[in-house]
């Protein structure tokens, strides 16, 4: 049997906490390993717990959200951060991703939302809903997107590119293009470093900003 996402969730609000957890408690595949009310103390449990999510509110005491990401990302990199908040103001969104958050969800969203956001990023895949990818592309501007690189992408890393931004994993696209899982993690790795990215997430945002995939293309929620 497939072992449960564990799930650490970090709120300054008691009811928000409490009502995810009753949410995730019906789900055989997720297990809550810990709660945390402000930055400070996600960082000490992720070190502490281990969990493979991070539901990580962004105005919290103590530290903020994004620290705290920028943080848990830097010493636990296996450990996938899912941005959860009321925020949707350009300001928030980008600095979190930039700070590593693999997926970014308002609390607006539905439950179902919720839950297919912290299995996709638990696989590795970014999870960023259309309206909050429309304001991340108006104000990106991450050191990659706006020069060329010297180093111009192959055809063949441009699909991959495309493929990332449709929020396919490595294993989806090596058998969309007939290609080894390994062949696709060294098309990857040369993506972003010809691009000068940090994460896939930045280079699914980077292929939208560049006009190479379109938000049409980019799966919602089941």
């Amino acid at each position: 049997m497939k072992k449960p996402i564990r799930v650490l969730i970090a709120d300054d609000h008691h009811i928000v906490r409490k009502g995810i957890k009753v949410l995730l408690a019906t789900e055989k595949d997720m297990q809550v390993v810990g709660e945390a009310e402000n930055g400070l103390e996600a960082v000490e449990k992720a070190a502490a717990l281990e969990p493979d999510v991070i539901l990580m509110d962004i105005v919290m005491p103590e530290m903020d959200g994004i620290e705290a990401t920028r943080k848990i990302t830097a010493e636990r990199p296996s450990t996938r951060i899912l941005v959860l908040t009321s925020f949707a103001a350009d300001d928030k969104v980008f600095p979190a991703v930039k700070a590593g958050a693999l997926g970014y969800l308002l609390k607006d969203s539905t439950p179902e939302q919720l839950l297919e956001a912290i299995r996709q990023v638990s696989r590795g895949e970014p999870f960023l809903e259309p309206s909050i990818a429309r304001k991340v592309l108006q104000e990106l501007s991450n050191p990659g997107a706006g020069k060329q690189t010297s180093d111009p992408l192959t055809e063949r890393e441009m699909e991959v590119l495309r493929l990332i931004a449709q929020g396919m994993s490595n294993k989806e696209i090596a058998a969309k293009i007939f290609v080894a899982e390994w062949t696709v993690r060294s098309h990857v790795s040369n993506i972003l470093g010809k691009l000068h990215l940090a994460s896939r997430t930045q280079a699914a945002l980077y292929a939208l900003r560049a006009g190479l995939a379109s938000l049409d293309d980019v799966p919602t929620s089941h």
